[in-house]
């Protein structure tokens, strides 16, 4: 399976490791070619939603983006969620959403060169857990 492949599924679907594997391969140089990201995380809960953008950051050494003010605490939303990441701001929002499917999705953006610009996925939650 690769990165085409997920185009237009509504949710992730399951993979064994040597998909995770191969998915991360053929991602890598595309990310690489950007400047920064927006990222859509798709979860059953906010605390899901979290950990996934987290292992994101930490696997590709982004810094650490912060929980808009204006947003309800993670803990204060029950069900499932969309939080919407964004490099070039530094910071995520969340909020409570149903009838979204699951997984991540990860938008590449970059003025220097547009032609690199894509949008990635729906991948696994856990693509970039440890």
């Amino acid at each position: 399976m690769g990165l085409q492949d997920l185009r237009g599924l509504r949710t992730a679907t399951e993979l064994d490791a040597a998909a995770y594997t191969a998915l991360r391969a053929e991602l890598e140089p595309l990310l690489a070619a950007c400047d920064w990201f927006t990222v859509g995380v798709m979860a059953p809960t906010a605390a899901t939603a979290a950990t996934c953008l987290r292992q994101l950051e930490t696997a590709l050494g982004w810094s650490p983006l912060a929980l808009d003010p204006g947003c309800e605490a993670l803990e204060a939303i029950e069900g499932p969620v969309f939080l919407k990441a964004n490099q070039n701001t530094g910071r995520f929002l969340l909020r409570r959403e149903t009838g979204l499917g699951e997984g991540l999705l990860i938008t590449g953006h970059g003025s220097a060169n547009p032609d690199a610009e894509d949008t990635w996925g729906p991948f696994p939650l856990d693509l970039f857990a440890a």
